[in-house]
């Protein structure tokens, strides 16, 4: 039987594994902007 592909041309199991690593990618992302808008806030306070 032939793999069911979602409308991102990914098998289930193909999109698992990318959520698997793209989630905890866009938290350290996130949290390195965070950080560096608040180092910078500390550092230039603009209010």
């Amino acid at each position: 039987m032939a793999e069911q592909y979602n409308l991102t041309g990914l098998s289930d199991e193909e999109a698992k594994e990318f959520h698997s690593i793209f989630m905890p990618s866009m938290y350290g992302w996130f949290s390195l902007v965070v950080l560096a808008h608040v180092l910078t806030h500390l550092r230039f306070p603009w209010i």
